[in-house]
């Protein structure tokens, strides 16, 4: 049986940041604690049911946004007892709570890690303050640098740092120096995404001058040998870890396992013998209120299966095997030979010990790998 994950969204956030695309909604006046966490349970106990999964252990949760750290302690304390109360959880829970690294949320770190919440991820960005400023975030560079302190001190052993390369040009601002700044700070775990300009945000339709793609290739390169030497591995394209410490939760996402999705515009996937349907839940935050038990739902097509399974897989650093594939898609090696013996030959996979992975080249051309795969 596939693995269970719980993914919940809060959508509201101080200030929408101009690269942002997902489901946020600057704070207008109050933000509606009380209501939203008993809408969460009702669209829970719905999610539950209309998929039969009530005995399904779930193994990661994660708190996402938005800016979830808006919300008091006291709430999360609710609403991880009112979760606890309708579903089972494994013995070696994961719970994740996106933070920002503004004074009034990180002062609350030493409480969420008493109720269980055993990691944060904190979005960063940038350790500069100049490029903070153009990417429109409300913390300062010593907030930044504070944050992953008191998070420390808080008892989180584990917590992940959220840091971008490939930056809207701003003089002397180096992604080299954001990671050295970053790891010492000894965090478990380190994100480093390169800024994309995604449709329906501010820098879309107000592009800022980025560096060429050949400073930022060179730049990422640079950034993935300290990163490597400073014992951080790197297992995913954008996920960088010490030994032990990876996002169970997204990994699961990677791993095309199953997950939950409850909250404004979160999105679920859950397997069954008949197939695999995927929830999508109203984005609008008044909406979801009003309406927590609607959602659309898509059956995944059996022809979809092995583009989906190879999308996912191959953002891994471990690949997939042939066996792996048989069993999420029900489809043989025929379906994919093609496509695995051009990757190949072009030097974008490799095999190794039954696992179909990407070269170094085939990471940064991913694209170009997975267009070889629509049939």
């Amino acid at each position: 049986m596939q693995p269970l994950s719980l993914y919940i969204h809060i959508p509201w956030c101080i200030k929408k940041c101009p690269y942002c695309d997902f489901n946020s909604h600057a704070v207008k006046g109050n933000v509606p604690e009380n209501a939203y966490i008993e809408a969460l349970f009702i669209d829970l106990s719905h999610d539950l049911e209309r998929f039969n999964i009530f005995n399904r252990p779930i193994h990661s949760i994660f708190i996402g946004g938005g800016t979830p750290s808006l919300f008091s302690p006291d709430s999360f304390s609710r609403l991880l007892t009112g979760i606890k109360q309708r579903v089972n959880l494994s013995d070696n829970l994961e719970i994740t709570l996106e933070a920002n690294p503004g004074t009034f949320e990180s002062g609350k770190f030493s409480e969420f890690r008493a109720l269980g919440i055993n990691r944060l991820s904190i979005g960063i960005q940038s350790f500069d303050d100049a490029q903070l400023q153009t990417l429109g975030r409300v913390h300062c560079a010593q907030e930044a640098v504070k944050a992953a302190e008191i998070a420390l001190q808080a008892g989180f052993s584990n917590f992940n740092l959220d840091l971008m390369f490939g930056l809207p040009e701003t003089g002397q601002h180096s992604s080299h120096r954001d990671l050295e700044t970053a790891i010492g700070l000894n965090p478990s775990h380190i994100s480093f995404y390169q800024l994309t300009l995604e449709a329906n945000t501010y820098f879309y339709k107000y592009p800022p001058k980025l560096p060429s793609d050949e400073n930022i290739f060179s730049s990422q390169q640079q950034c993935q040998q300290l990163l490597a030497e400073q014992g951080y591995d790197q297992y995913e394209i954008s996920a960088y870890s010490k030994p032990g410490f990876e996002c169970r939760h997204n990994l699961n996402y990677w791993q095309f396992g199953d997950y939950l999705g409850i909250g404004a515009g979160a999105h679920g996937k859950i397997s069954s013998a008949s197939g695999i349907v995927r929830s999508t839940k109203s984005k609008n935050p008044e909406q979801y209120l009003a309406q927590p038990r609607h959602s659309d739902h898509t059956s995944l097509a059996r022809a979809d299966l092995p583009l989906e399974f190879v999308m996912n897989h191959l953002r891994l650093k471990q690949g997939f095997t042939l066996e792996q594939y048989r069993a999420a898609t029900g489809s043989d090696k025929a379906s994919l030979e093609p496509a695995l013996g051009q990757c190949l030959k072009d030097n974008l996979l490799v095999l190794q010990d039954g696992y179909y992975r990407c070269t170094e080249q085939g990471w940064y051309f991913l694209d170009n790998i997975l267009e070889k795969f629509i049939c």
